[in-house]
């Protein structure tokens, strides 16, 4: 069992993992590479605790330490509880949700490993919003799409918005990051799958005329907000594909269109 430490001291090292949350930047580099991410409510740190991450601490409200008791009492970390005013103090902003723990990260796993018993995925190119990021895992989890491989530049999965975003989505969806791209794409291709790259260029084939759901196995491309796919990633692809639009909407939101386009690519796929 954790031991229930109080403390009333905001600046108190012990608190280090959770300092300056708000910080997007900051904790974009402290976060890698001090191996640790931050899971934010009560469903997100059990679920992160069910997919095998292991807990470095908690930090709660007083009110809290009941509602967690049992996720105490089988983890041997600690668990400081603080007043919400205080904790507000470490962490830059009012945990509405009362609780936060300090997860460890693991090595992510190889793409090609990630592929190799995968039908359906999604490739994400430069997607650096984590709402969007969170969205789309969520979406992808939901309708059965089997891996997220990210080009390098795209957001952390494991950042705190993405994880809330997603209900802890980014938990049950494997993924991996390619390391060249688009050359990368190359690996996906030799593994047997269709790239689609999803545009709303006029010249792309609509999900419903590539009927993407009778494939063998497909990777389903999705590029940032507002810029789309680059060039060099729509040369990459195997084939154009869009969701019709009407009433003079030119494009969706990302996560929107992610899950219209990820139910195309999975209706109809028989249950394994």
């Amino acid at each position: 069992m954790g031991e229930i430490i109080t403390v009333d001291d905001p600046a108190d090292p012990r608190l280090h993992d959770y300092t300056d949350l708000t910080d997007v930047e900051l904790r974009r580099r402290r976060e890698p590479a001090e191996g640790l991410f931050i899971a934010e409510g009560e469903k997100v740190i059990r679920r992160a605790g069910d997919a095998g991450y292991g807990m470095r601490s908690m930090l709660l409200s007083q009110k809290w330490v009941d509602v967690m008791r049992d996720v105490i009492d089988r983890s041997d970390s600690p668990v400081y509880v603080m007043e919400p005013a205080l904790a507000e103090q470490v962490t830059g902003y009012h945990v509405h949700r009362g609780a936060l723990a300090s997860m460890g990260r693991r090595p992510l796993p190889d793409p090609a490993g990630v592929l190799r018993t995968a039908r359906r995925v999604v490739v994400l190119e430069s997607v650096n919003d984590h709402t969007n990021i969170g969205a789309i895992f969520r979406s992808a989890a939901a309708l059965g799409m089997d891996a997220v491989l990210l080009s390098p530049d795209c957001a952390d999965p494991l950042y705190r918005r993405s994880v809330k975003v997603s209900m802890g989505a980014v938990f049950s969806v494997p993924y991996a990051r390619l390391e060249t791209w688009p050359k990368d794409l190359t690996t996906v291709q030799d593994l047997g799958f269709t790239v689609l790259a999803l545009t709303p260029d006029e010249r792309a084939h609509t999900l419903d005329e590539t009927a993407p759901h009778r494939m063998d196995r497909v990777a389903l491309m999705l590029g940032a907000e507002g810029t789309g796919l680059s060039p060099r990633a729509l040369s990459a692809a195997d084939t154009w594909v869009r969701i019709p639009m009407s009433h003079g909407v030119d494009s969706l939101n990302v996560g929107a269109a992610a899950a219209v386009a990820f139910y195309a690519v999975t209706a109809g796929r028989p249950q394994e």
